[in-house]
């Protein structure tokens, strides 16, 4: 699975995302400081999930109806960064390909996916 990491997301996340095999693109490393869009088009050009601590990717999405290949919303607060990408890492590992083409809300305790 391909993803492109948005710079809201902590660098453990993408650091243990790495270390399991994922092939993860990290703007903050090939494009920093890039609109919210542009970090779309990135991930539609790479057929890429976004994995994001933002929430205006939802807007872009549901608002402004914009098409994105899936975006992952990290919604953690109150827990350590190895805990974050322990989490991240679990729900990527079960669910891989079903988060094509949602939008997939992630916190400590639950996820979320529905359709885009």
């Amino acid at each position: 699975m391909k993803i492109v990491a948005d710079e809201s997301v902590d660098f453990p996340i993408i650091r243990k995302l790495r270390e399991n095999d994922f092939e993860v693109v990290a703007v903050v490393e090939v494009c920093p400081s890039v609109s919210d869009t542009e970090v779309l088009q990135l991930a539609n050009e790479l057929q890429s999930i976004i994995l994001t601590a933002d929430k205006d990717f939802g807007e872009l999405s549901f608002r402004f109806q914009q098409v994105s290949y899936g975006i992952v919303l990290l919604r953690f607060s109150g827990i350590s960064n190895p805990e974050k990408a322990e989490i991240t890492l679990n729900v990527l590992s079960k669910y891989g390909q079903e988060l094509c083409n949602k939008f997939t809300v992630v916190n400590k305790d639950a996820v979320r996916i529905r359709d885009l």
